[in-house]
């Protein structure tokens, strides 16, 4: 089956990103239409987009979107995001209006677009409050987002980030965003942390992806950046597992019904039954590192 993928991300910050575009890069089913960046400089992320995306040997449409989100809340800023690249000024986009962009092509072939979103839903929502046509347009919409388990924690995947008592950062950062998104009743599959969190990026991945030439090398930078950061060798790979579900979905158990998201905390809730929602419940750990891996490597090959 050949998807018409825009991915709408956040890239830049959390390494986790630029993992997600090398495995859709590297699959062979996948037409990427284009690629949205939300949430704070979307410019530098649309740059950084483009650039990896050039360094595999592709031209891609990149499109800076939102940069505040609707719910004013402060946007956190890690301050390494590009510094793997001294000239990513130089590196061309496509637009700045990554909403209309949205708009437009999803509009111009209903029903056959399939939108992962992997950031804060800011650019999704805005798109649904600009033409009530959008949300019925879509093929599918894949989310990275929110958490399901019955114990609520803190998202402590990103430091100082926009974690809170049951909210996931992604939906914690523009919750009136996301709440917006959910009830809008688009068919969905959401990634939360109760699955993500357990599925660990280690070294011995890390060397197979830096072998996959330029990109793997720029990649292998990326997440060594991240480690930095955070401290640890060894990462979540939450928004490649959220591509998996649409690419490879028999790695993953599922529950169908309806999801919810509270628009002043972003805390998420899920309720089985009837809806336009499903959820991923469980994933093969070792068979998702493999196919992700394997489709950045040939990405980069």
């Amino acid at each position: 089956m050949t998807h018409r993928v825009i991915l709408d991300t956040d890239l830049g910050s959390d390494v986790d990103d630029a993992l997600a575009l090398g495995v859709l890069l590297g699959s062979p089913e996948v037409e990427l239409v284009g690629v949205t960046t939300v949430y704070g400089d979307t410019a530098l992320r649309a740059r950084l987009a483009a650039r990896l995306a050039r360094l595999a040997g592709r031209e891609i449409t990149a499109v800076a979107g939102r940069r505040r989100p609707l719910s004013g809340r402060e946007v956190w800023w890690a301050g390494h995001e590009g510094g793997s690249f001294d000239d990513l000024a130089d590196e061309p986009i496509t637009g700045d209006d990554g909403v209309g962009y949205l708009v437009d092509t999803v509009l111009a072939a209903p029903g056959a677009i399939d939108l992962v979103a992997i950031g804060p839903l800011t650019n999704v929502a805005a798109a649904i409050r600009a033409d009530e046509r959008f949300a019925g347009a879509l093929r599918h919409l894949y989310v990275m987002g929110g958490r399901f388990d019955p114990a609520p924690s803190a998202d402590r995947s990103v430091p100082g980030g926009a974690g809170g008592p049951g909210a996931e950062h992604n939906f914690r950062s523009d919750a009136t965003a996301a709440s917006l998104v959910y009830a809008a009743g688009i068919r969905s599959t959401t990634t939360g942390l109760d699955v993500t969190t357990t599925v660990r990026l280690g070294p011995a991945a890390v060397d197979r992806i830096a072998g996959a030439g330029a990109l793997g090398a720029a990649l292998r930078s990326e997440i060594e950046q991240w480690w930095r950061f955070r401290g640890e060798r060894g990462n979540v790979p939450h928004d490649p597992l959220t591509v998996l579900t649409m690419l490879v979905p028999d790695l993953f158990g599922y529950a169908s019904g309806a999801v919810s998201v509270d628009g002043e905390s972003g805390v998420s809730t899920f309720a089985a039954g009837p809806g336009p929602a499903r959820v991923a419940t469980a994933v093969d750990a070792a068979g998702a590192v493999a196919a992700v891996v394997d489709r950045i490597v040939a990405a980069g090959g």
